[in-house]
C-alpha cells in the first residue's frame, strides 16, 4: 500500500487514521476518507482537500463511490471552492438527491443563487432539505420575498414534502427581514398548528420575527411562554423595546430582570443608552458592570466614549481615558483610540485629539477618518486636508467614509471636483455616503444640476439621498421640486419631514407647512422633535396666528420638548410677533437655562412692539449674563429707533466696538440712519453714511429714503434714490415710495421714469397684505383681491364706518386706485 505512505506524508493530521492493514474493507477507507476530508475542511486546507481528491481518482474510488464524491462537494463547497464542487457534481455517474443538495448548499453559500434554482428546478425529487436549502440560501442574501415564496409553494406541495421546523425557520426570519406584521402572524399561526412551538429554534426565530416587525406586545407575550429564554432572546428583547415607542425605560427594565448576563449584554444595554441620548447613564451602568465581574472589552469602551463625546461631560471623558490606560497592559486599541479622538474633537479638544492620535501603535483608516472629521468639524479645513493628503501618501487605504468626510469640508469647487475624480478613479463613487457627500457638496456650491445628476445615477439611495434633493430645492426656492422629490422618497424620516416643513415655512408658504404637520402628525410614523416644534413656531409667527401656536404649545409639553431652550425661545418669538408681550415676557421667564437667543427673542419683541425702554432694561440685565453678539444690538437700535430714544441708540451704537469689541456691520448702520430719520436729522444720517467704512447698501438707502418721505425732504429723497438705483436693489418697495413722493409733488414725468426702469429691471411691486385670525381661522387680504367669501360683507361695514365717522372721502380708508401698481 504505497499511496498510504505517501498520503501519510502529505497529510500529517491524518497519519494515524491510515496505518492499516491490506485487509482493511471498502467502507472502512470510505468512512476514514470522508474523515479526512471533514478535518480539512474545519482546517480551511484546500491544498490536502486536493490531494485526497488526486488520491481517491488514482484508487479509482472518486468515480466509483457516489458516497465519497458526495463529501468532497461538500468539502470544497465549505472551503468555498465552488468550481471545484461543481466539477465533482458532474462526474458522478448517478447523482442522488443528498448529491443535489450539497451542491445546491454550496451554490448558494457561494453566492451562485442562479444557478442554485436552476438546478433545485431540475430535480424531480425533492426532500425537504432541498427546499430548506434554496430558502435559507435566499435569506443569506436578503431576498426574503423569494424565500416566502418558495415557502408557500413548499406549503401548497406538502402531500410531497412537508414543512419542518427548519423550513419554518426560514419563513419566520424571511418574514423578519420585509417586516410583514400581518403576515408574521399567519406564520406564528402555521408555526401553531404544525406543533413546532417545542422547537427551540423555532421559538427564537418568531420572537426575533415579532421584534423585526414591530410587533413587541405579541413578542413580549410569546417570549413570557418561554420556558426557559436564552442570553440571545433576552438581548433580542432589550433591542426590541429600544426601537418600539416604550423605548429606553422599557429596554432598561428588561435588562434589570436579566437572571443572568453576558458581556453582549452589557454593552447592548450601553449603546442603546449611548444612542438615545442617555450618555451620563452610561458610566454608573459602567461601574455597575465592573462590580458584577465583567470586565469592559472594546465594544463596551468605544460605545461610552461616543456617549461622552455627544454630551458635555468632558471630565468624565477624561477619567475613562486614564481608567483605559491604567486597565490595558497593551498598547491602546485602535478603535478606542479612534473613540478617544472623536470624543477629544467634539470637545474642541483637538491638540490632545492629535496627541492620542500620534500615540497610536497602528493608525489605520478609522483612527484617519476621526482626526479628519474631528479638525473639520472645528473649522480647521486646511489642517483636514493636510492630514487626508498625509494619510494618502503613508499609504493608508481610503474608504467610504474618509472620502464622504473630507468632501462634506470641501469650501472650493475646484477641490471638489478633483476628489469627484478621485472617488471615481478609486471606484467609491457608488457607495452611498460618498454619492450623499458629493451630491450634498455640489448643492452647497449651487450646482444644482450636477447635484441632480448625481442623484440620477445613484444605483442605491437612502433616506439621505432624497431628503438631500428635498433640502437642496427647497433652498433654492423651487417648492415644487421639492414636493415632487418629497412625495417620490420611499421611506420618510424625522429630517424629511422637517427639511420639507421649513422649505414651505422659509418661502412664505406657512398654510401649506401646517397642514404638513398635520399629515406628519396623522401618519404617525414619525415624531416630532424640537426643530419641529421650532420651524412650526415660527410660523405661527410670521402668520400672526396665535390660536395655532397657542395648539402648539400643548402638544410640545405632550411629547416633553416644552421645557427645550429652543423651544421655549421659540414661544418667546411667536408671543412677541402675535403683539402678546406680556406672555412673551412669562415664556422668557420660565426658561430655566438662558441662551443668548433667548435674551435676543425678548429684547426684539419689546423692540418690535415699541416699547423701548424696557428692551434697554432687559438688554443691561443681560449683560451680567451673556455677551451680547451682533444680533443683540440690531434689536437693541431697532428698540431705540422704534420708541424715539436718539441718545440712548448712539449710546449703544458708540458702545459696540468700544466696549464689546463688535465692528458694526451695515445693518446696526441702517437701524441708526433710520433712528435719526425717523427724529428728523436727516443731516446727521447722512454724515453717518458718508462714514461708514463700506458701501451702504439698499436698506441704508431706503432708510433714508423713507424718512425723507415722513419729513417731506424732496431732495434728501433724490439722493436717496440715485443711489439706491446704483446698488441694482430690486426692492420694490424703495421704488415705489419714491414714486408715491413724486405723484405727491405733482411730477408725473419722475412717476413714468421710475415706472420705466422697474418694467426694464423686472421689479414688481409686491401686493400689500394683511390677515387676521378668527375662529381658529386666518383670513388673508391682498391688494385687489375681492376672492374673500365674505367681500360684500366687508365692504357694507365699511360703508357704515365711513358714514357714522362722517369721513367725506372714501379714500382715506380705501386707497385709490392711482395709487396701486
Amino acid at each position: 500500500m504505497i499511496w498510504f505512505e505517501r498520503l501519510q506524508s502529505k497529510l500529517n493530521p491524518w497519519r494515524w487514521r491510515f496505518y492499516t492493514t491490506e485487509n482493511s474493507s471498502y467502507m472502512d477507507i470510505s468512512r476514514r476518507f470522508s474523515e479526512a476530508m471533514k478535518t480539512c475542511a474545519n482546517n480551511g486546507n484546500i491544498t490536502e482537500a486536493r490531494t485526497i481528491h488526486a488520491h481517491l481518482v488514482t484508487m479509482g474510488l472518486c468515480l466509483s463511490s457516489t458516497f465519497l464524491q458526495n463529501h468532497l462537494m461538500t468539502t470544497y463547497s465549505n472551503l468555498g471552492c465552488i468550481n471545484d464542487s461543481l466539477l465533482v457534481f458532474q462526474r458522478i455517474v448517478s447523482p442522488n438527491v443528498f448529491s443535489r443538495n450539497t451542491l445546491i448548499t454550496g451554490l448558494c453559500n457561494g453566492g451562485w443563487l442562479d444557478d442554485a434554482r436552476k438546478l433545485f428546478d431540475e430535480m424531480v425529487l425533492r426532500d425537504c432539505v432541498s427546499w430548506n436549502a434554496m430558502m435559507s440560501g435566499y435569506v443569506q442574501k436578503g431576498l426574503f420575498r423569494d424565500a416566502l415564496i418558495l415557502f408557500s409553494s413548499m406549503m401548497a406541495n406538502d402531500s410531497l414534502c412537508r414543512p419542518n421546523q427548519f423550513s419554518m425557520s426560514a419563513a419566520l426570519k424571511a418574514c423578519g427581514g420585509i417586516g410583514d406584521g400581518q403576515l408574521s402572524k399567519q406564520l406564528y399561526c402555521s408555526s401553531v398548528k404544525l406543533c413546532f412551538l417545542i422547537d427551540p429554534h423555532v421559538g427564537i426565530s418568531i420572537l426575533d420575527m415579532f421584534i423585526k416587525c414591530g410587533k413587541m406586545n405579541l413578542a413580549a407575550g410569546h417570549f413570557s411562554q418561554m420556558k426557559t429564554p436564552d442570553l440571545l432572546c433576552w438581548n433580542a428583547m432589550i433591542i426590541g423595546y429600544s426601537k418600539s415607542g416604550r423605548g429606553v425605560e422599557q429596554a432598561v427594565k428588561v435588562f434589570d430582570e436579566m437572571p443572568e448576563r453576558d458581556i453582549v449584554s452589557w454593552n447592548t444595554i450601553l449603546s442603546i443608552l449611548s444612542q438615545h441620548g442617555h450618555g451620563k447613564r452610561t458610566l454608573p451602568m459602567l461601574l455597575q458592570m465592573d462590580s458584577h465581574g465583567f470586565e469592559p472589552d472594546s465594544v463596551t469602551y468605544t460605545t461610552i466614549l461616543s456617549a461622552l463625546a455627544a454630551s458635555s461631560e468632558l471630565n468624565w471623558g477624561r477619567h475613562l481615558h486614564a481608567r483605559i490606560l491604567k486597565r490595558l497592559t497593551d498598547t491602546l486599541d485602535v478603535y478606542i483610540g479612534s473613540a478617544l479622538i472623536d470624543m477629544y474633537a467634539k470637545h474642541k479638544c483637538l491638540r490632545i485629539a492629535k496627541r492620542v492620535f500620534d500615540g497610536l501603535p497602528c493608525q489605520n483608516t478609522v483612527s484617519w477618518t476621526s482626526i479628519i472629521a474631528g479638525s473639520s468639524q472645528l473649522g480647521f479645513i486646511t489642517e483636514s486636508f493636510s492630514l487626508f493628503n498625509q494619510m494618502r501618501r503613508d499609504g493608508v487605504e481610503l474608504d467610504q467614509f474618509t472620502l464622504a468626510t473630507v468632501l462634506a469640508t470641501c469650501e472650493d469647487l475646484r477641490h471638489l471636483t478633483t476628489l469627484h475624480c478621485l472617488s471615481m478613479k478609486l471606484s467609491l463613487d457608488f457607495y452611498i455616503p460618498v454619492s450623499n457627500a458629493l451630491l450634498t457638496s455640489y448643492a452647497k456650491h449651487g450646482s444644482i444640476t450636477t447635484a441632480g445628476y448625481i442623484f440620477d445615477s445613484m444605483t442605491d439611495r437612502d433616506v439621505i439621498s432624497w431628503t438631500s434633493m428635498v433640502t437642496l430645492y427647497s433652498q433654492a426656492g423651487d417648492i415644487s421640486s421639492a414636493v415632487s422629490y418629497f412625495n417620490k422618497t420611499p421611506e420618510r424620516n424625522l429630517v424629511t419631514w422637517n427639511s420639507m416643513l421649513a422649505g414651505h415655512i422659509q418661502l412664505g408658504y406657512q398654510e401649506d407647512g401646517i397642514k404638513l404637520f398635520i399629515s406628519m402628525h396623522r401618519d404617525g410614523k414619525v415624531k416630532p422633535d424640537w426643530v419641529t416644534f421650532v420651524t412650526l413656531l415660527s410660523a405661527c409667527a410670521d402668520s400672526g396666528s396665535l390660536q395655532l401656536g397657542e395648539q402648539i404649545i400643548p402638544l410640545s409639553t405632550k411629547t416633553g420638548f416644552e421645557s427645550d431652550t429652543s423651544v421655549r425661545n421659540g414661544i418667546v418669538t411667536m408671543y412677541s410677533k402675535c403683539g402678546k408681550v406680556g406672555e412673551a415676557d412669562l415664556a422668557f421667564k420660565s426658561i430655566v437655562n438662558k441662551d443668548l437667543v433667548s435674551w435676543n427673542s425678548i429684547i426684539s419683541g419689546y423692540a418690535q412692539n415699541g416699547l423701548g425702554s424696557k428692551a434697554l432694561e432687559v438688554f443691561e440685565t443681560m449683560l451680567s449674563e451673556h455677551r451680547p453678539d451682533h444680533i443683540t444690538f440690531i434689536a437693541v437700535l431697532s428698540g431705540c429707533s422704534y420708541a424715539g430714544l436718539v441718545e440712548e441708540g448712539r449710546f449703544y451704537f458708540n458702545s459696540m466696538n468700544r466696549v464689546h469689541n463688535i465692528r458694526p456691520n451695515i445693518e446696526h448702520f441702517a437701524c441708526m440712519v433710520d433712528l435719526l430719520g425717523r427724529a428728523g436729522q436727516l443731516d446727521e444720517a447722512k454724515e453717518l453714511i458718508a462714514e461708514m467704512p463700506f458701501p451702504p447698501s439698499a436698506a441704508v438707502w431706503g432708510a433714508l429714503l423713507s424718512a425723507s418721505r415722513i419729513h417731506g425732504q424732496t431732495e434728501t429723497a433724490e439722493h436717496a434714490i440715485r443711489n439706491l438705483l446704483r446698488t441694482n436693489s430690486d426692492d420694490s418697495g424703495s421704488y415705489t415710495l419714491l414714486a408715491n413722493i413724486h405723484s405727491y409733488c405733482g411730477n408725473s414725468d419722475c412717476v413714468a421714469e421710475i415706472r420705466k426702469t422697474m418694467r426694464e429691471r423686472g421689479i414688481r411691486k409686491i401686493p400689500g397684505c394683511s390677515w387676521i385670525e378668527m375662529r381658529n381661522r386666518v383670513h388673508v387680504f391682498t391688494s385687489h383681491d375681492m376672492n374673500h367669501d365674505r367681500t360684500d360683507t366687508i365692504l357694507e361695514i365699511l360703508d357704515h364706518i365711513a358714514i357714522f365717522s362722517k369721513v367725506s372721502e372714501l379714500d382715506r380708508i380705501v386707497i385709490s386706485e392711482n395709487d396701486w401698481w
